[in-house]
């Protein structure tokens, strides 16, 4: 075990997992740029133009660390965890699903009925909720009726997408958990801000990988203008979160055959400048502090207050849409 792991694994109880990645980050960037300032290369190239290459130091993983220039998006005040914890408190969530378990520390956040799923999982955190774990796919998953019969006929008030970084993956763990959603649900998905297109690879060589799943979002909003998709800054990748869902709609379904070549494009991707610079993207924050939660968790038990629910949905888009 490397130095780092070691220094890692005894912060995190103390200062969490989160602070510690952005400590290893901010060391690791350091790291970097003074090895290019001792051995500067003779024709360095572009960032967003270089290949993948020994020039950039190794990480603990194997992977190789590449810089990116923090000056072209807004500095996240909220890590992707502060910001669901955030939202578990806003939302006090019937039932929860999360795709992508990992060590576990998310599902710490709930405690009502659970579902998670990740084919490969090692949990180290301590889990208090009527829990549903699957060790395996997200395919495989809601290829059965497993979600169905643990929910009993509770709605997923929030979701969290943080499975395979591969854009047709997040594509269909979104249309499968929208079905076992409710007009007031929240589904948030991870990793749709690279901040590189070295992060944004679909072959990922870099040490912090979001994966090309960003490319979901644009579809979201072509193809389904009825939703409201917000992009959300937060460390280290952004999500986005995702409203108004609708789990009769077949749509996003019936087009996946159509839109996959899209979205299985090759390396190097395509990234619009408006992800990587995040000028649609709201502040964590700004959307916790929604005075509207307490309306929506009271819409919840009120199923036939359409006209109210839309007004609120409006207002919400209104406030947070760019």
């Amino acid at each position: 075990m490397t130095v780092r792991n070691i220094v890692r694994k005894g912060l995190a109880p103390v200062i969490g997992s989160e602070r510690v990645d952005r400590l290893v980050d901010g060391e690791a960037k350091a790291r970097a740029s003074l090895a290019s300032w001792i051995a500067p290369a003779e024709r360095p190239a572009p960032v967003e133009e270089a290949a993948p290459g020994s020039e950039y130091p190794l990480a603990p993983n194997g992977y190789r660390i590449y810089p990116f220039d923090a000056s072209r998006f807004p500095e996240p005040t909220l890590t992707r965890h502060e910001f669901l914890t955030g939202l578990h408190e806003a939302l006090q969530p019937r039932a929860y699903l999360e795709i992508g378990v990992d060590d576990g520390r998310s599902l710490t956040l709930s405690h009502t009925k659970t579902i998670g799923v990740d084919p490969a999982f090692h949990i180290v955190s301590p889990l208090r909720s009527d829990l549903l774990l699957a060790r395996e796919t997200s395919d495989d998953f809601f290829a059965s009726t497993q979600a169905a019969d643990h929910l009993a006929g509770t709605p997923l008030d929030l979701a969290f997408v943080d499975g395979m970084h591969w854009a047709e993956f997040a594509y269909r763990d979104f249309v499968n958990v929208e079905k076992l959603c409710s007009p007031l649900s929240v589904v948030v998905l991870d990793d749709m801000m690279p901040r590189t297109v070295h992060e944004a690879a679909r072959d990922r060589y870099t040490d912090s990988w979001a994966g090309d799943v960003y490319k979901v979002v644009e579809l979201l909003r072509t193809e389904r203008p009825d939703l409201i998709v917000v992009p959300v800054n937060t460390f280290p990748t952004g999500v986005v979160l995702v409203m108004a869902v609708d789990p009769a709609s077949t749509v996003l379904g019936d087009r996946y055959d159509d839109l996959l070549a899209g979205l299985t494009s090759a390396d190097p991707q395509d990234v619009p400048d408006h992800v990587i610079e995040r000028t649609r993207a709201v502040d964590g924050r700004d959307l916790i502090a929604w005075p509207g939660w307490a309306e929506l968790r009271d819409l919840r038990e009120r199923p036939r207050a359409t006209a109210m629910r839309r007004k609120l949905l409006a207002s919400f888009a209104e406030t947070f849409v760019r």
